[in-house]
């Protein structure tokens, strides 16, 4: 209750009273123009007054003046927080920029190990409870699909997992069964808006997020959790380890049933969306801790309430 109660202050003091943050010339700040949401006071000189700030942004990397860093250090003296301009983007977009390799950026992303085992067996204790409550209602779906049209209920996929090794994920099949030739086909593998090969049953269970139930035994197999980056079909695993650095990086932490990128941003089709996504799964990483969790819960029953980002 603790935490609902401060979650929905947090959400109601951010809308009625936007953060104020004053920014320091110079760097990499020129950035945060493009985040919404912050009332953002961008300073002309060292000896501008800025009333009510809730801290001050600065790049601290940045060759500064001997007169900005006096600022700067006044400022920390009176009590005003001073972000560095990477923190405070994190903080407020929840991705973590991957342009380049620099302060052991791999090390800082090193995921709490003790909260993985801990994840793990909440997991597979959440997961086997909730395979023997939903088994009648699984069942029903199974039976649906078959009557809908001709092929298998579950739909089976090889994708990359945890460590970088493979496995076969489960699904509701949503769409029309295709050719065995064309499984392995790129373009084949993405769900494109409006995609034809969708069956009507299927629409209403992607934009539920029924159809990925039956990742329950996934989680029960340990090769998935609740919570963590979507795992990718290997042949798109593939591609995108070609395209973009670092991408079998988020295969550091177990793929999940929901996860960050999902909530935030929805599915993704093109290598300029894969590139978003990394961002998000690395902030994930990055921040990884029940208190992250909760949030994912949180947001994906609103997800599922509103169907955001399904196809």
């Amino acid at each position: 209750m603790s935490i609902l109660w401060y979650f929905g202050l947090s959400i109601l003091s951010r809308r009625l009273d936007p953060y104020s943050l004053a920014v320091v010339p110079g760097g990499a700040v020129n950035r945060l123009e493009e985040i919404s949401g912050v009332n953002w006071h961008w300073l002309g000189s060292p000896d501008t007054v800025v009333d009510r700030v809730s801290g001050v942004v600065a790049d601290l990397r940045a060759e500064l003046s001997d007169d900005w860093e006096r600022y700067i250090a006044d400022q920390a003296l009176a009590g005003v927080p001073v972000y560095h301009v990477k923190q405070i983007s994190e903080s407020l977009t929840g991705r973590v920029e991957i342009e380049h390799l620099s302060e052991n950026t791999l090390g800082s992303l090193n995921p709490n190990q003790a909260y993985i085992k801990i994840k793990q067996a909440i997991d597979w204790v959440s997961a086997v409870l909730a395979l023997i409550m939903l088994a009648p209602f699984l069942v029903l779906i199974a039976l649906m699909i078959r009557l809908e049209s001709p092929g298998p209920a579950i739909f089976r996929q090889e994708r990359l997992g945890y460590g970088g090794r493979s496995f076969t994920v489960y699904k509701f099949r949503t769409m029309t069964v295709s050719a065995p030739e064309v499984a392995n086909v790129r373009s084949l593998a993405v769900t494109k808006p409006g995609d034809s090969r969708v069956t009507r049953l299927g629409r209403f269970l992607r934009r539920s997020r029924i159809d990925e139930l039956p990742q329950l035994i996934n989680i029960v197999r340990s090769e998935m959790s609740w919570i963590g980056p979507r795992p990718e079909a290997t042949v798109l695993s593939s591609h995108y380890s070609v395209a973009l650095p670092f991408y079998r990086y988020r295969n550091i932490v177990r793929p999940g049933i929901t996860g960050w990128a999902q909530v935030n941003q929805g599915y993704v089709s093109d290598d300029d969306d894969e590139i978003e996504k990394l961002h998000y799964d690395f902030y994930y990483i990055k921040n990884f801790s029940p208190w992250l969790d909760i949030i994912i819960v949180l947001r994906t029953l609103k997800t599922v309430l509103n169907g955001f980002g399904s196809r």
